[in-house]
């Protein structure tokens, strides 16, 4: 149990987003594993909420609140919000294919909750969870440290990724309001979180796009964090005091590199047949696809994109020493524990 001091009581009241979803979930199970008793979820209708009724079925079903709506409507939002201290926002579009669709699920989601606490002066502490995705990797030399002083993409619709459009939006709207109605925030980043109920391999190992698995990483360290782990620095970043306006990369102590996670993959799971493309082969077709891509006017789309290659297999060293310093967080999930559960549920899958 972390011993720094918090900036609220276990009976205040706290509001998760996002709390159905795959580090969401475990979100809430570290909270009530914590002991607080306060609890709001807001839920869509249409929400599976499985994973939410079998922790419950493990804890005190009594600390945590269901509230039934959507971050689209300022009403639920603000119904949602009332009296919270502290609020975690995990909720975001994830999978779209439009950057309008992005926008709409990630950032104006997010202006919405932010705008719902202004006027709230006891709230405390607004904890966004943004992604890897943000950063802007081209000018970091390969091998070079991506870490927490690494700038976010300026023009992030050049990346071809809806997703990464949508997060650096999400953190600008989170910036904004900070500047203009003072509220207090942290946000976190986390790398590649994975474990059980998370399907396949990262992109950052490669891609299956064209009929054979494409390896990509090659010797690229890959930023693996395990759900529990990234569950529980999310819970303590919004907690401990002393971080307002900090931001904090999460990935665990160890990490294994793509060829390594590669190799495992396939004696654990499943055996598949791979190409290993070097680092200056996967530049040059990223390089030759974006080129076609513009020639063409994107009848061609820029889903590969020097900026995407660079964000995913160019490979980067990766910090987590502020998130230990500061946050007083460790890994309680070490790697080999880690995939062996990410194992063990991928093989169900592919039994089922």
């Amino acid at each position: 149990m972390n011993k720094q001091k918090w900036i609220i009581n276990k009976t205040d009241p706290v509001l998760i987003t996002g709390a159905t979803g795959f580090i969401g979930s475990r979100v809430l199970e570290t909270l009530l594993r914590y002991g607080f008793m306060n609890i709001r979820c807001l839920v869509r209708r249409s929400s599976d909420l499985l994973a939410i009724q079998k922790i419950l079925g493990s804890y005190d079903a009594a600390a945590v609140q269901l509230v039934e709506g959507t971050l689209l409507r300022m009403d639920e939002c603000r119904k949602a919000a009332e009296g919270v201290s502290v609020i975690y926002h995990l909720a975001a579009g994830r999978g779209e294919k439009s950057y309008a669709n992005a926008y709409l699920n990630s950032a104006v989601t997010t202006r919405n909750i932010l705008e719902s606490i202004v006027s709230n002066k006891s709230f405390k502490r607004f904890l966004n969870v943004s992604s890897f995705s943000v950063y802007a990797t081209q000018k970091i030399r390969g091998r070079g440290l991506l870490d927490e002083d690494c700038p976010m993409e300026k023009d992030p619709e050049q990346r071809g990724e809806a997703y990464c459009y949508g997060k650096v939006k999400q953190d600008e709207m989170v910036f904004e309001y900070a500047k203009k109605h003072h509220v207090p925030y942290v946000i976190v980043r986390p790398g590649v979180v994975y474990g059980p109920g998370n399907k396949g391999l990262t992109g950052r190992v490669g891609i299956g796009t064209f009929g054979i698995f494409l390896h990509l990483g090659g010797s690229n360290s890959i930023p693996l964090s395990y759900v529990d782990n990234c569950a529980e620095a999310i819970v303590l970043s919004g907690l401990v005091e002393g971080i307002n306006a900090g931001i904090f990369n999460i990935v665990d102590d160890e990490l294994p590199t793509s060829r390594r996670l590669l190799k495992l993959y396939k004696n654990n799971v499943y055996c598949f047949r791979s190409i290993y493309l070097p680092h200056f082969v996967s530049y040059s077709l990223c390089y030759l696809w974006e080129k076609y891509s513009e020639w063409s006017k994107g009848q061609l789309p820029p889903a590969f994109t020097r900026n995407r290659w660079a964000a995913y297999w160019k490979g980067n060293r990766y910090s987590n020493h502020k998130l230990h310093n500061f946050v007083g967080w460790k890994p309680n999930v070490n790697l080999d524990e880690g995939l062996r559960l990410y194992f063990e549920y991928q093989k169900t899958l592919r039994r089922s």
